[in-house]
């Protein structure tokens, strides 16, 4: 059974859309934590975001960050978050790339828990060391 996301881009499914072009589809979250949040969604399938080719992923959050500020004048909302899980570990329900913009407004009860803490210098160059080797190894 294809995914629920494939399902609504196929117009399998019912959504309600906000947005549409060649490559992705903006829809309204079927149980929105808040009022206006909607989901940007690619039409091709893939499951986390590392699958997806630079360009489109670019051009996804692109589509994001526009309707990022529609959703904040529609809406009269104080705030945006945009959200993009990839992997259970990181929250992620549906394993179809989507990001979440949810308005938000003080008070408004929506709680994402961020236990910071401060990190040496040393830690911070050491891991942004493997990071980087990472990175030229993915150019190459």
């Amino acid at each position: 059974m294809r995914c629920v996301f494939c399902r609504i881009v196929s117009g399998d499914e019912r959504a309600v859309k906000v947005y549409e072009d060649e490559l992705c589809l903006a829809i309204m979250d079927i149980a929105p934590v808040n009022r206006g949040h909607l989901l940007v969604i690619p039409k091709k399938h893939y499951e986390t975001i590392l699958e997806m080719p630079l360009k489109e992923a670019s051009h996804i959050f692109g589509v994001a960050c526009m309707l990022a500020k529609a959703v904040k004048r529609a809406v009269g909302a104080e705030g945006i978050n945009i959200v993009q899980n990839n992997g259970r570990a990181a929250w992620q329900h549906v394993f179809h790339v989507h990001i979440h913009v949810i308005p938000r407004w003080i008070g408004d009860k929506l709680d994402l828990y961020w236990p910071a803490s401060l990190s040496s210098f040393e830690l911070l160059e050491e891991v942004a060391s493997s990071i980087r080797r990472e990175l030229e190894e993915l150019k190459t």
